[in-house]
C-alpha cells in the first residue's frame, strides 16, 4: 500500500544523500584535473618521464634509492667529507651574492643524509634542515616536496638539487613558493646538457619552463656549475607582494 507518510521522510533523506554523493564526485573531479594539470600542462621543454602507474608506485621507485644500503653507506662515508666542503663552496659564494646569510632559515629539499645541511651549519647558517622521505636526524627530517611539512612563509632559502625526482614539478615548485618569505631565496641546481639519472621523474632541457612554473618569485641568477653531475645553478626571489 501506498504511504505518504513514508515517502514524506526519506525525501530529505534521499535528497542529503544525492547532495553527498555529487559533492564527493566534484571534489573527486577537482582532484583529478588539479593532478591532470600538473602533469600534462607543463612548458615544452620539461617533460615527464612515462612509467609510473600510481603515486605509490612513484614513491617506492625514489626509495629504492634512498634506501640503498651501499649508497646510503657511501653517502655517510667517504662522500661525506667531499660533497660537505663543494656544498660549502657553493653556500659561501651565495653569501658573497647576498643570498644567505647567518640568521637565514634554510631547507634543502631531498636532502638525503643531509651533506648540505651539514655545510649550511659549517658557513653559519645554523637554522638549518632537510627533508626527505627516509628521515636521518638530526640534520634531516621526514617529508614528501610534493607536500612540505611546514606553515606558510617559513624559510629565507630553500635550497634543491633534486628538481629532476618531482613527479608533479608545479606542485614542487608550489610548495617552495608557500613555504618561502616573500622575499626568501629559491637555489635549484640542475642539469640542462644531459639526462640526468635513471630514478629521475622529468627531463628539464632549459631553464624557461622554471620561469613559467615559479609564478610568484622573479628569476635573478643563472650560472653555469661543477656540482655532481649537475651544470647550471638558478637563484629565484620570492616576490613581496
Amino acid at each position: 500500500m501506498y504511504n505518504a507518510s513514508s515517502m514524506n521522510i526519506n525525501l530529505p533523506k534521499l535528497a542529503f544523500l544525492l547532495s553527498v554523493f555529487l559533492s564527493l564526485s566534484f571534489l573527486a573531479f577537482l582532484t583529478f584535473r588539479s593532478l591532470h594539470k600538473a602533469t600534462v600542462l607543463l612548458p615544452p621543454d620539461l617533460r615527464i618521464r612515462a612509467g609510473y602507474s600510481s603515486y605509490d608506485a612513484y614513491i617506492e621507485r625514489q626509495l629504492n634509492k634512498t634506501l640503498n644500503p651501499k649508497l646510503r653507506h657511501i653517502w655517510t662515508t667517504r662522500d661525506w667529507n667531499r660533497k660537505v666542503k663543494v656544498f660549502s663552496e657553493f653556500f659561501n659564494n651565495l653569501r658573497v651574492g647576498g643570498f644567505l646569510f647567518n640568521n637565514s632559515k634554510a631547507l634543502c629539499i631531498g636532502a638525503r643524509v643531509g651533506q648540505e645541511v651539514e655545510a649550511l651549519k659549517r658557513v653559519g647558517v645554523d637554522d638549518s634542515v632537510g627533508i626527505d622521505l627516509v628521515p636521518y636526524p638530526p640534520l634531516v627530517i621526514k617529508g614528501d616536496f610534493h607536500h612540505q611539512p611546514f606553515d606558510d612563509g617559513s624559510f629565507d632559502l630553500e635550497f634543491s638539487n633534486v628538481f629532476d625526482h618531482a613527479l608533479y614539478p608545479l606542485m614542487f615548485v608550489r610548495e617552495i613558493e608557500r613555504t618561502l618569505k616573500p622575499g626568501g631565496i629559491c637555489v635549484l641546481h640542475l642539469s640542462l646538457s644531459r639526462r640526468a639519472d635513471k630514478y629521475s621523474a622529468n627531463d628539464l632541457y632549459s631553464v624557461e619552463p622554471l620561469k613559467e612554473l615559479f609564478k610568484l618569485s622573479e628569476l635573478v641568477e643563472v650560472r653555469r656549475i661543477d656540482g655532481f653531475g649537475l651544470d647550471t645553478q638558478v637563484v629565484f626571489r620570492k616576490k613581496n607582494n
